[in-house]
């Protein structure tokens, strides 16, 4: 299982609409999620806007590339992208950068 962590910057302006947001995921999304593969997914919000994602995955290509291909995240990335900073007018699941993974206690 691939192990996948991401940074995103959400606008200061806007983090408590992010946060309830969060707390009331679409079901077709949660489900379209789990379909494709994105397994154990959480996101932290520092006060700041810091967002950290975590995920597992068997391979995290296919799971975004699965994603990709659904309606259900293209609107619901139409409607999160005005929360990031940092997109260049793109989506936030354009915008993640896995980290890279330095220490991992098995």
């Amino acid at each position: 299982m691939q192990r996948v962590c991401f940074l995103l910057q959400v606008r200061e302006d806007r983090i408590a609409e992010y946060r309830e947001r969060h707390a009331a995921v679409w079901p077709e999304m949660r489900a379209a999620l789990s379909a494709t593969g994105w397994h154990n997914y959480s996101l932290f919000l520092r006060d700041d806007g810091l967002l950290v994602g975590y995920l597992e995955t068997g391979d995290f290509e296919a799971a975004k590339a699965a994603m990709e291909a659904t309606d259900v995240n293209s609107r619901w990335q139409a409607e999160m992208a005005p929360f990031c900073e940092a997109l260049d007018g793109g989506r936030p699941d354009q915008g993640m950068k896995p980290l890279t993974e330095v220490f991992h206690l098995a």
